[in-house]
C-alpha cells in the first residue's frame, strides 16, 4: 500500500472511465482529475457496487448532491467494479453522481488506500481548486463514512473561486 497524501499535498492526476445516469441514459466518458483544476472535487472511494454500506454511502451522497454542489463541489464515486456494474448500480439506486471504474486499483494505490482482501479502504478526499488535498477521511474497517453534511462543512471552509 502506498502513502496516503497529506492535507496540503498536490494530488497526482489520474484518468478513469466512468459514467453518470442522466434521466434514462448512462453517459460514459473518461474523467481526468487534472481537467478539474480550478474546481473542487470530492473523491468518494468505496469497495463495491450494491453492497450494504456502499449503497447507503453512495445514496446519501446522491441525495445530498444539491448541498455539495451548492458548496461548489463535483462528486465522483470510485470503485474497482467495471462500467457495466456501475451502470446497473446507478440505475437500480437512481444515483446521480459519476461512478468511475478503477479495476486495477491504480487510483486507489496512488491515494494509499489499496487493501489486499477488500480491494480498497473506504475513503473520501476533497481536492481544492489548486489541486491540493484539502481534507480526507480514510476508513480503517470500512463500515462508516462521512455524511454529505460533514463533507459540506469541510467544503464550506475552502476559499471560493
Amino acid at each position: 500500500m502506498g502513502r496516503t497524501p497529506s492535507v496540503g499535498d498536490i494530488v497526482s492526476d489520474f484518468s478513469l472511465p466512468g459514467g453518470v445516469l442522466r434521466e434514462d441514459r448512462f453517459e460514459r466518458s473518461d474523467y481526468a482529475l487534472g481537467e478539474q483544476r480550478g474546481n473542487t472535487v470530492v473523491l468518494a472511494f468505496y469497495p463495491g457496487d450494491n453492497t450494504p454500506v456502499c449503497t447507503k454511502q453512495l445514496c446519501s451522497y446522491s441525495d445530498g448532491l444539491e448541498e455539495l454542489q451548492a458548496c461548489g463541489a463535483t462528486v465522483w464515486g470510485i470503485s474497482p467494479q467495471d462500467l457495466d456494474s456501475h451502470e446497473g448500480f446507478a440505475r437500480e439506486r437512481g444515483l446521480r453522481i459519476p461512478l468511475l471504474a478503477d479495476p486495477d486499483r491504480a487510483a486507489a494505490r496512488a491515494f494509499g488506500i489499496d487493501a489486499p482482501l477488500i480491494g480498497l479502504r473506504r475513503s473520501v478526499f476533497i481536492i481544492g481548486p489548486d489541486g491540493g488535498l484539502h481534507w480526507k477521511r480514510v476508513g480503517t474497517l470500512g463500515a462508516t463514512f462521512p455524511s454529505a453534511g460533514t463533507i459540506a462543512e469541510q467544503l464550506s471552509a475552502l476559499p471560493r473561486t
